[in-house]
């Protein structure tokens, strides 16, 4: 109980959030630059679909910079809240089957399944503090579906190696169901969490 207080303690200092704050506007350049290939490739206008990662850590990196001004953006709470842990989450499972398809693994994969475990992370410890509601859930809800659809009926989900193509159609539904995994945990730590509270 002890660690958890100092924990928590640490977590809500301002030194913390400036120091999470420029670990995630860095991955985010890093993460728009490793898209890059992938976008130029792309029409523009379908750009919004592509980044997903990067997308997902701008989302959290503009909420901890509004936190750092007392400001709560409770829709980027929810985005940064679900898009974070699904793919966080997604990205650590394409590097594993990647490796056990036969493709190559090396210090970059490791990196990016730490970097990634981290936003799933991130996600869940501070569910604590977003104050999103119903609504804003919904809203995320359509806005990762029609991602989900527009990446696997326009094929630009994220690079992937060859030998995971032929099992596209599995990665799709995995990725579905992740999403309304995604949406129901952050239902149940968010906004059933403040209906309770509310009560109480």
């Amino acid at each position: 109980m002890f660690y958890w207080v100092w924990f928590r303690d640490l977590l809500e200092r301002k030194s913390t959030i400036w120091l999470l704050f420029f670990i995630n506007l860095f991955g985010t350049i890093y993460g728009f630059i490793w898209y890059w290939p992938q976008l130029i490739q792309t029409p523009w206008g379908l750009w919004i679909f592509v980044p997903d990662s990067p997308t997902a850590s701008l989302f959290f990196t503009i909420v901890l910079f509004g936190y750092l001004l007392g400001k709560r953006w409770k829709l980027i709470e929810a985005l940064s809240a679900i898009t974070l842990f699904k793919y966080g989450i997604w990205a650590v499972v394409m590097i594993f089957l990647t490796g056990l398809s036969g493709g190559s693994i090396n210090w970059t994969s490791y990196m990016l399944v730490l970097s990634h475990l981290g936003m799933a992370a991130q996600a869940l410890l501070f569910s604590k503090y977003f104050t999103f509601g119903w609504k804003h859930l919904m809203i995320v809800a359509i806005w990762t579906i029609t991602n989900d659809i527009m990446d696997y009926s326009l094929g630009i989900f994220p690079m992937l190696y060859s030998g995971l193509h032929p099992y596209l159609g599995y990665i799709y539904g995995f990725t579905v169901s992740l999403s309304f995994i995604s949406l129901l945990l952050f239902y149940r730590l968010v906004v059933k969490r403040a209906k309770f509270s509310s009560v109480a």
